[in-house]
């Protein structure tokens, strides 16, 4: 009976051992590299998971038009070398988006790489609808397995097997007491084991209890941080953002996009001042005291709206009428502490308004497709290297730092551009 205890105690340490290996394992796997992680830290800021241009191209099928091999690994590690080379794909891509450099990502290694295109790829999940009208957040979906269900799941069987484990000691010890004439002793009742247990082994509960408490409390970190970050990416290919309805339907598609009208035309603060600025319907009207009506639907009702709003009268040609200002819904909102200027990323940085705004070009509805997080803007400021070349405002910034990098892009980070006064003051 004493060796056949025995062997259960060996059996119960091997399975214990197994099951501890299994969770290794297991949890090694999901360390692999994040394609969509990685994808938002480093290339949400010029590139969409979709086939849609941004500052850069459409990732979704980039694999069936690059060159095969190593080029893409090249290509993401340093573009500027592989540009150099007089590649001619690299160079036909270069000259197509206006000799834009994409920045170098030493620090992705191969498998990292890889994840991302693999992440960008998954192109056959239909798009969620969305409306225009209230703002919408739509609910978060995802083709991967959850984690917390596979945690879920591992203490259940955590526990069928302690169950299963107790059961076998409490029968083997009554057999052997029958066995010495001994009294049978009663099992103790699961809640009381339980109990019995914590209080002979203090340490490894608290252990346990610490581990608990972290986990939530990261958990409540990273649940707390997205309270007020509206644009979420809720499909591999699609960002989805807060879209509010506005009190006229004005169509960036058809002004900024079809029309070509400049952002600065109607955003006249956006060179000279911290803020773009919301254009004034009299900016409306330097072209609508003629156009009253266009071949879109529903053109003349809206184009009402402008007049009602500038008191214009159309059948008297003038000002005749009491303004009524339009009190427009915000969609871009940065919180109060945050110092943004406008002036210093369009007019000294020469960002495109694309790359923050996302493609305003193809919205009827403007929404927010990029986050606009803390990390974000860092990150941001990380890897993008600082147009010198030409620009008075760096000139001897340009001098001094050269010499310390010499053909390693400077980046606005290497410039302090990640210094906590810089945003918040």
């Amino acid at each position: 009976m004493i060796r056949l205890w025995q062997n259960v105690q060996s059996k119960r340490n091997v399975v214990l051992f197994s099951l501890t290996i299994f969770l290794l394992f297991s949890f090694n796997a999901y360390a692999a590299p994040d394609g969509k992680a990685l994808f938002k830290a480093n290339c949400a800021a010029c590139h969409n998971a979709s086939d849609k241009k941004s500052t850069g191209p459409g990732l979704m099928g980039v694999l069936d038009r690059i060159p095969t091999g190593d080029w893409k690994y090249n290509w993401v590690q340093n573009s500027s070398k592989v540009v150099a080379s007089g590649d001619g794909y690299a160079v036909g891509r270069f000259n197509e988006y206006n000799h834009t450099v994409m920045p170098p990502f030493p620090a992705l290694k191969k498998e990292d790489i890889d994840a991302i295109l693999d992440y960008t790829q998954k192109g056959d999940v239909p798009k969620p609808v969305v409306t225009t009208g209230a703002p919408t957040q739509a609910a978060n979906a995802t083709d991967e397995t959850n984690p917390v269900f596979l945690v879920i799941i591992i203490l259940v069987l955590l526990i069928i097997l302690i169950a299963v484990l107790r059961f076998t000691k409490i029968n083997l010890r009554n057999a052997a007491n029958e066995k010495d004439g001994l009294p049978e002793q009663p099992a103790m009742p699961f809640l009381q084991a339980a109990r019995h247990w914590m209080h002979h082994h203090k340490r490894k509960c608290a252990l346990i209890g610490i581990f608990i408490f972290c986990t939530l409390v990261g958990k409540g970190w990273y649940a707390l941080k997205g309270i007020g970050v509206y644009a979420e990416e809720v499909h591999p290919n699609e960002w989805v953002g807060y879209h509010p309805s506005q009190p006229i339907n004005f169509s960036h598609k058809i002004h900024a996009g079809d029309n070509a009208i400049q952002c600065n035309y109607c955003h006249t603060g956006v060179e000279n001042s911290k803020t773009a600025g919301i254009p004034s319907v009299m900016v409306c009207m330097n072209c609508h005291k003629v156009i009253d009506q266009t071949v879109n639907a529903g053109s003349k009702e809206e184009i009402a709206k402008i007049y009602t709003a500038t008191g214009w009268s159309p059948d008297m040609r003038a000002f005749t009428r009491a303004q009524q200002p339009v009190v427009w819904n915000k969609v871009n909102v940065l919180p109060d502490f945050v110092w943004f200027s406008h002036q210093q990323h369009v007019v000294v940085g020469k960002v495109n308004c694309d790359q923050c705004h996302g493609d305003v070009k193809n919205m009827v509805t403007v929404e927010q497709q990029r986050p606009l997080t803390m990390g974000w803007c860092v990150e941001c400021h990380r890897t993008t290297p600082l147009k010198m070349e030409g620009n008075g405002y760096y000139t001897a910034l340009h001098e001094k730092m050269k010499e310390k990098y010499k053909d390693q892009p400077i980046t606005v980070a290497m410039a302090g551009g990640i210094e906590c006064g810089r945003c918040h003051y």
